[in-house]
């Protein structure tokens, strides 16, 4: 009877240890950026590769060009043109000492639009970044700044929205500062995992229970108790958060340990700085993310996780068994709104289900200290924050043949841990290289999930560059040329003119190993193609490019300095839209059965 009523104490138990909101927050001080009711794609803290995502997303209906419009009083800081990142964004310097920020933007608002077009012509780049001063665009709340878009690294049209500090540059989660969102949904818990921290989290696969919502909160369906021989364990916890109304399952805000009612350790997701962003590959098993399973994040934190998000109560989240008694455990997920999903079970040392296993007999790479491997012919150093936890030292080599590759291939590590910090790698050379080939010598890594190449430094025939991964290394020398596709119309030869009626001309070069630079000038001058997406070029016709005569040259450059120029001559005419095609009637078909066809057609749509 005593032990029904300590678990139901257990179960109903009310937690007083609350994670900390940031203070001071000023509340209601920003609006909503657009004119259409608040929905959200994705929330702070959402789990993305190698990131937390560090705002909002904000839907725009699938449509581009809504006004964007700022968050509160201040002065335009900073505006930025970055390919693959945040396309074409805003930085709002606010007098409470805050920031907000506008990414995926198409056109600025025009007196924006026209400065910085003029200071891209200045530098002769497309890709700009640009300080302002206070007396240069002042704004107020609800001045129109911009357009939505889907520039940059988006995947479809909506408003990436941030708040942060402006002296410290920390992002806070927009959450907490009372937008007009409704939430009164707790997260959702989906698994439990448990960790053998005896060994390195990279070295196994946890044990998985799958979890159920019941009345008194989530439980582990038929297991009213978990028998383990390890005699430390960590837990992590698959979990994701919706607001009301929505089926868009977004990152969770903070998670809390409690061990016999006795808080260990909990995650908070409320400020993180771009430095610091890359620690949530330690928040998460990121070897089973990358192997291709969800998201799983760890109620411990790692021994070389030196990031924001952890806060510590008792310890670092590995629970030591000094006995074999019943112990009770709960974990606590919580969105910012304060809505709260429960985790209880119940779990217990058992000296006969322990397991004697193998010892890990590789060489291993340690959290918190520096790693050299050396070998004939290779090196590899991490540095004291490169890893999260014990990795093997994997390596083997093998060689190869082709007259572009200049060193054995050298596998190093797994690719599935990942590396706070990059690694220095170093090749030395095992032939001769050609003198003309001497500058065109690249460090190349392949991996499971892709290649990266560097311009690699030499010295004493010696090879070196900076890895952000473990993979196989080699040194490759790129002698091949990009290549220029020749747009429709378009002639190589000098002598022909082509007539083009077009809105736009786009130029999509490609080379073996990766593009370094492109630059058009038309009629001798540096013209501004955009290249947002980094695969195509693009120069949308304007009042540089009136109706007539032009002269066209086109000079793309890799990343060893081999260079393509193209040259051509075209007349610029009105832009003709082509007819619409017509509907064909099968052959054989009469009147009639095309009239009911047409009809079909019509009444489906």
């Amino acid at each position: 009877m005593q032990r029904r009523l300590n678990v139901l104490a257990f179960i109903i138990f009310i937690p007083l240890f609350l994670p900390a909101q940031p203070a001071s927050l000023p509340r209601h001080y920003f609006r909503h950026p657009l004119d259409i009711p608040m929905e959200l794609a994705a929330n702070f803290g959402e789990l993305r590769p190698n990131h937390w995502h560090m705002g909002l997303d904000i839907r725009t209906n699938a449509k581009e060009n809504y006004p964007v419009y700022a968050a509160a009083e201040g002065y335009i800081a900073h505006i930025g043109i970055r390919p693959q990142s945040f396309g074409r964004f805003i930085i709002i310097n606010h007098p409470n000492g805050l920031s907000t920020l506008y990414a995926h933007l198409n056109d600025f608002y025009p007196a924006l639009e026209e400065y910085v077009t003029a200071k891209q012509y200045q530098k002769q780049s497309w890709a700009i970044e640009l300080d302002l001063s206070r007396e240069q665009f002042a704004v107020t709340k609800g001045a129109f700044i911009a357009y939505s878009g889907n520039t940059g690294g988006s995947q479809g049209p909506h408003l990436h929205f941030e708040i942060f500090n402006t002296r410290t540059e920390k992002r806070l989660n927009p959450l907490l500062f009372d937008f007009p969102l409704e939430d009164d949904v707790p997260p959702n818990l989906v698994k439990l995992a448990l960790y053998d921290r005896d060994r390195s989290i990279y070295d196994q696969t946890p044990q998985f229970f799958n979890l159920k919502n019941t009345d008194s909160g989530y439980i582990i369906p038929k297991i009213p108790l978990i028998k383990t021989g390890l005699k430390k364990v960590s837990f992590a916890i698959q979990a994701y958060d919706r607001l009301s109304g929505s089926n868009n399952p977004n990152g969770i805000y903070s998670a809390s340990l409690y061990m016999d009612d006795e808080p260990q350790i909990s995650f908070v997701i409320d400020s993180i700085t771009y430095d610091e962003t890359a620690y949530m590959n330690a928040n998460i098993d990121y070897k089973l993310r990358f192997n291709g399973s969800a998201f799983i994040q760890q109620l411990s934190q790692l021994p070389g996780d030196h990031g924001p998000v952890y806060k510590k109560i008792k310890n670092d989240g590995v629970i030591e068994f000094e006995d074999t008694s019943i112990h009770a455990v709960r974990i606590d997920v919580k969105d910012p709104m304060g809505n709260t999903s429960h985790l209880n079970f119940f779990i217990q040392h058992d000296d006969s289900l322990t397991v004697n296993q193998s010892p890990n007999t590789n060489v291993l790479f340690a959290p918190n200290k520096a790693d050299v491997l050396q070998k004939n012919g290779f090196e590899l150093y991490l540095s004291e924050r490169s890893l999260y936890d014990t990795a093997s030292a994997i390596y083997f080599v093998t060689t190869s043949s082709s007259p572009y590759v200049f060193s054995d291939l050298y596998r190093v590590g797994d690719d599935a841990v990942p590396l706070h910090e990059d690694a220095v790698v170093r090749i030395k050379l095992k032939r001769p290289v050609p003198a003309e080939w001497q500058d065109k010598l690249l460090l190349q890594r392949t991996g499971r999930k892709g290649a990266n190449l560097k311009k690699a430094v030499l010295e004493e025939q010696w090879l070196s560059a900076k890895f952000g991964d473990f993979g196989s290394f080699q040194i490759v020398a790129d002698v091949s040329s990009p290549q220029i596709n020749d747009p429709g119309g378009y002639r190589e030869s000098m002598t022909d003119t082509v007539t083009i009626s077009a809105t736009r001309l786009i130029f999509t070069p490609t080379d073996n190993y990766g593009i370094k630079n492109f630059r058009a000038e038309l009629d001798s001058q540096w013209i501004r193609f955009t290249n947002d997406k980094s695969r195509n070029w693009i120069y949308n016709f304007d009042e540089r490019c009136p109706f007539g005569l032009h002269h066209l040259k086109v000079t793309v450059e890799d990343l060893t300095g081999n260079t393509t120029i193209k040259e051509w001559w075209f007349k610029r005419v009105p832009y003709k839209a082509p007819p619409p095609k017509k509907k064909s009637a099968k052959k054989g078909s009469g009147k009639k059965k095309t009239d009911t066809k047409k009809k079909s057609v019509k009444k489906k749509k």
